[in-house]
């Protein structure tokens, strides 16, 4: 049966107005699960919508200017709410990867919450899709990886959860956001945690500047790739910054630097994916600006694994 995208959007219009007697608050990370939940919640409710942007310090490059501006060209009511100092320190010392996307979890949800009150909101809209809840377990399912946005949340939560999404899968969202005119349709998708979960470890600033500039030059480098069509856009593609040493040379010096590993797949629903067959010409730009460019890094390794076994994200 082909996918309704404008009965689908009408009933979760009306569905959110029943659902929301009062205000409600978005978690709208800039992609185009929460774009598109919080464009149908705004639809549902106007001015009575607060679509939050957490600036948690783990984003992307450039993220925060352009989730703005795309919010701002949607009239979506929004507040940029930046907070990188205490995701940092909640995360201190922490390297368990379950663990990060718990903390991660219940502090949006303390932040939210702080919102709710003064935005006098008693709702929290999610853009929850339904890989997170299925990949995040739960009564027969075995947990895959917790997603931050279902298995992170506390128990105590004092907010009234509306998730307009929850049984989508990630190509319908794009048609329903394409159905909206929300311009991020065919934005890649970005982990709610963030860098956090493209840094194996222990998270801190300084990881997370060395991953974002990676990540920028992957991004980059495979967008004008596929722009010249010399390769398929590929349905996801960024760095990951590994716990891993290795020798290196500068100059005439024997070095130590750290290893970034580049992953790029292809994929439907994200919940199969098979890794992107990246010419080698490409494979060696991004190494050479990689290791020029990002100070410490001395090594480029790239990932050719599946889903399954293996995960999209590393953790």
């Amino acid at each position: 049966m082909t996918f309704d995208a404008k009965a689908f959007i009408a009933e979760q219009v009306e569905g959110i107005r029943k659902s929301v007697a009062g205000k409600a608050i978005i978690a709208c990370s800039g992609g185009v699960d929460s774009t598109t939940a919080a464009v149908l919640a705004s639809h549902a409710l106007g001015d009575r919508l607060l679509a939050v942007y957490v600036d948690t310090g783990l984003m992307r490059k450039d993220e925060t200017e352009d989730v703005a501006r795309t919010l701002k060209e949607l009239k979506v009511n929004h507040r940029i709410l930046r907070a990188a100092d205490e995701f940092f320190a909640a995360l201190r010392g922490v390297s368990d990867p379950e663990k990060k996307r718990t903390i991660i979890g219940n502090k949006f949800i303390e932040l939210f919450e702080r919102e709710a009150k003064t935005f006098d909101a008693d709702s929290l809209v999610q853009g929850t899709i339904a890989p997170d809840w299925i990949e995040s377990g739960g009564q027969l399912r075995d947990r895959i990886k917790t997603h931050h946005n279902v298995a992170g949340l506390p128990a105590n939560m004092k907010l009234k959860l509306v998730e307009p999404l929850r049984d989508l899968y990630k190509d319908e969202v794009r048609t329903v956001a394409r159905t909206l005119g929300v311009g991020v349709a065919e934005r890649q998708p970005f982990p709610g945690p963030g860098l956090a979960v493209r840094i194996v470890g222990e998270v801190t600033p300084e990881k997370t500047v060395l991953v974002r500039e990676a990540s920028a030059i992957v991004e980059h480098e495979i967008e004008v790739a596929a722009k010249d069509k010399r390769v398929p856009l590929p349905w996801q593609y960024f760095a990951v910054l590994l716990p891993v040493q290795t020798v290196g040379v500068h100059g005439d010096l024997r070095v130590y630097g750290q290893t970034i590993a580049v992953r790029a797949v292809d994929s439907i629903d994200g919940m199969t994916a098979t890794y992107s067959k990246i010419p080698h010409d490409v494979l060696d730009r991004i190494s050479i600006r990689i290791t020029n460019e990002v100070p410490g890094i001395n090594r480029v390794v790239y990932d050719v694994s599946n889903k399954p076994p293996a995960t999209i994200e590393w953790e």
